[in-house]
């Protein structure tokens, strides 16, 4: 049976969006082009030894690079995330930018956010955006119905190492990319301007980038819904929110000069 968008997302924790963002891509390249030229503290090179196939990342920028601000208080992304995180307000935790060159080999090993992240909520979504043509063997995959597997899995960074959260109920990831065929393993080709949309516990990946034409462009804006809080995780989260530290804790709201409602029509 064919599943509406809202469907999707909530049994297998993450659903496409086609084309509705297409008017905006422009935008958000001209976004990623000012984040590589000015990049932010959290800036990170993932290959510094292959700069022809260079993996970066970057985020928490979007209230100083213009064209991230306008997209997060002008676009219908936060429309689209409260519809589909079903609350009744939509606040903005961050944006993300991660871009593999051509041909790029570094894989994004399998994870979930919500251990990575200071924040604890029922309703959570990243939206993730393709600025480039992605083939199905490039494309960011999606472990389905992992979000109520009811699991926390350790946090590590793309370069392979563990986070240390003391007193968190974490566990090992399972090996995915060598039992992939026990699991429903969701991913998609995808062109500018469509979106997957996914929930901060679902376990997704990617390979590198295969294409010798395209780079792999994409900005990912995290949102969160109505009961979002403030958590201690007892070591490095990321992105990292030292001053929260010293500010709250466990259990308090977040903060809105940093993490505003946005407003929805």
């Amino acid at each position: 049976m064919f599943k509406t968008e809202q469907e999707m997302f909530s049994q297998d924790g993450v659903t496409v969006i086609r084309g509705l963002f297409k008017d905006w891509v422009e935008l958000l390249r001209q976004g990623v082009e000012i984040n590589e030229q000015q990049p932010g503290p959290s800036f990170r090179d993932y290959t510094p030894d292959q700069p022809q196939n260079r993996f970066w990342a970057d985020y928490c920028n979007w209230q100083r690079i213009q064209p991230f601000y306008d997209f997060v208080y002008q676009s219908p992304a936060g429309q689209i995330a409260k519809n589909l995180m079903q609350s009744r307000d939509v606040r903005l935790f961050h944006e993300h930018v991660l871009v593999k060159g051509r041909n790029s080999s570094k894989i994004t090993p399998w994870h979930h956010d919500a251990p990575y992240y200071p924040v604890s909520a029922k309703q959570t979504l990243s939206m993730w955006i393709p600025l480039d043509p992605i083939s199905r063997e490039s494309s960011i995959e999606f472990v389905a119905g992992s979000h109520r597997w009811n699991k926390h899995f350790k946090a590590q960074s793309f370069n392979g190492q563990y986070y240390e959260h003391q007193g968190m109920q974490e566990e090992p990831l399972p090996d995915i990319e060598g039992q992939r065929e026990q699991y429903n393993i969701l991913g998609w080709e995808l062109e500018p301007g469509d979106a997957i949309a996914f929930d901060y516990l679902t376990i997704h990946g990617a390979p590198g980038n295969l294409s010798n034409e395209h780079m792999r462009r994409a900005v990912s804006f995290r949102w969160l819904g109505d009961d979002a809080v403030y958590v201690n995780r007892g070591g490095k989260t990321s992105p990292d929110y030292p001053h929260l530290n010293a500010l709250l804790k466990t259990g308090d709201p977040l903060p809105q000069d940093e993490f505003p409602f946005i407003p929805t029509f």
